[in-house]
């Protein structure tokens, strides 16, 4: 992969560089004002650097996850005005995809446009078939179903990447990090330090950081062996391993394991892999279309009688009613917001 258009330096020019955010449906304020921030702030103290400009797909306001309508200059239309689009989604990403904007997004690639995603907004590039050989990230409680949906497209973990005329970002306060290196790379290093300073944010985070904390910080425990068996466990989810086998990759007996996951996690080897299993149905279940039968199977239930066994005794609802809730959840939030 070439060096990102967003990590060269920027070249002389007159008047700012334009920058579009393209909003979906429910997209996330945070993340929108975690990215507009520091572009404010680069202007105070570096001048005239940026633009930003809000857009639609039908000029009309778009209401955020939090209920709250965002004005908008026009609709797709007037996306040709930037030199950077950043499409802007959080929740149920492919409800408001369109024909049309799939197209347009095609069309301004052809044109050398460079984009990138916020949060889930890398549903809309890979349904233009713009993310093909490039990485990607997104929020970590949407990376499950994203694989599951493009199985080709390399995703990972990181906070954002940079991969020539694409970028993604997780999303929520990883936004500010994101545009702080792209500020650093446009502008240099001691504009990216101040605008950092104004937010109080002690450390720009970098492309080698990740979203979530390493399961032993996450999980408070500090066996090494038992924090990679953890680990295995979490890259092992649809075709579990024998719990024999876990000891046997981390060279331990298995009675020795057991008596780990007792002292530290106050559980057996089995019943926490499991659980990890039902969390990710649970994830696949709420954030895609899969039929119940596909997520099971793909979390390792090879029988639908046991995964729905398992999961209404975790959880106390049978899949398909935890789905059907949560949905009307989702409706009930949509209607106080509107």
């Amino acid at each position: 992969m070439g060096v990102s258009q967003l990590n060269k330096q920027s070249p002389v020019k007159d008047g700012p560089e334009h920058i579009g955010f393209l909003l979906l449906p429910q997209f996330a304020m945070l993340s929108l004002f975690c990215a507009l921030e520091p572009l404010r702030v680069a202007n105070r103290f570096g001048g005239d650097l940026y633009s930003w400009h809000f857009f639609s797909q039908d000029g009309e306001p778009v209401i955020s996850s939090s209920g709250i309508p965002v004005a908008v200059e026009t609709g797709l239309d007037g996306l040709e005005r930037c030199s950077i689009l950043i499409v802007d989604a959080s929740f149920e990403p492919e409800a408001s995809l369109t024909p049309e904007l799939l197209s347009r997004l095609r069309q301004l690639d052809r044109k050398g446009m460079v984009i990138g995603a916020m949060d889930t907004g890398c549903y809309a590039l890979a349904h233009a078939g713009l993310l093909e050989n490039h990485r990607t990230t997104l929020h970590w409680e949407s990376l499950a179903a994203f694989k599951e949906a493009f199985p080709k497209i390399r995703t990972t973990t990181k906070l954002f990447e940079f991969d020539e005329n694409r970028f993604s970002c997780s999303g929520g306060t990883a936004a500010i990090d994101m545009m702080l290196h792209m500020i650093r790379q446009r502008h240099g290093a001691e504009l990216s330090r101040k605008v950092s300073d104004q937010f109080i944010h002690e450390r720009i985070r970098g492309t080698q950081d990740h979203q979530c904390l390493d399961a032993g910080r996450r999980l408070n425990i500090h066996h090494p062996q038992l924090v990679q068996v953890v680990e295995v466990m979490e890259q092992n989810l649809e075709e579990p391993l024998d719990i024999s086998e876990l000891a046997t990759v981390v060279q331990l007996p298995l009675r020795c394991l057991q008596r780990l996951f007792h002292k530290q996690l106050n559980s057996t080897p089995t019943r926490f892999y499991l659980q990890l299993r039902l969390e990710r149905a649970r994830q696949l279940l709420r954030q895609t279309q899969m039929p119940v039968v596909e997520v099971g199977i793909a979390c390792g239930f090879h029988s639908p009688e046991h995964f729905s066994r398992s999961y209404k005794s975790c959880f106390g609802l049978s899949p398909r009613t935890d789905r059907k809730q949560d949905l009307e959840l989702q409706r009930m939030a949509l209607q106080r917001g509107c």
